[in-house]
């Protein structure tokens, strides 16, 4: 079994994170600068099994795609020209800066370490992932 892959994109940059081989506990991976994200994922996968990379999908508070799939969708392309054997599966991904910026709050991380973009757009992409790893175990239970 091989990992799960999981992407806050971002205009600027974007957040990863993955899981271990069981699939079980997600992780925060790097921050990766947009333009190079094909670059960084096409280097990771030859060196680690991913099973599927899950997309961070924005949406309005009525449930529609939000403005940012006018870059996202370039992107993800990009990805899967790139790395056509890896299934590309978008999540629900609103709220998750909001709730990486609460979750760095409740764990105790200093004011200043918070200004870190790249630490929040880590924290959502684990976000994202953990919302997948439920959502999919939810699926499967009878």
């Amino acid at each position: 079994m091989g990992r799960l892959l999981a992407i806050d994109y971002g205009r600027k940059r974007c957040g990863v994170a993955v899981t271990d081989t069981l699939q079980i506990v997600a992780t925060a991976l790097a921050t990766v600068p947009a333009a190079e994200l094909v670059k960084f994922l096409t280097d990771y996968v030859s060196r680690e099994q991913v099973d599927s990379i899950i997309i961070g999908l924005p949406r309005t508070m009525t449930g529609q795609p939000s403005e940012s799939m006018r870059y996202i969708n370039p992107a993800v392309g990009q990805i899967r020209k790139a790395l056509p054997h890896i299934p590309v599966i978008f999540s629900d991904e609103r709220f998750t800066s909001v709730l990486a910026h609460r979750a760095m709050i409740d764990s105790g991380v200093k004011k200043m370490d918070r200004r870190d973009k790249g630490a929040i757009d880590r924290m959502s992409a684990v976000i994202i992932l953990n919302d997948y790893l439920q959502s999919r175990q939810l699926n499967t239970q009878p």
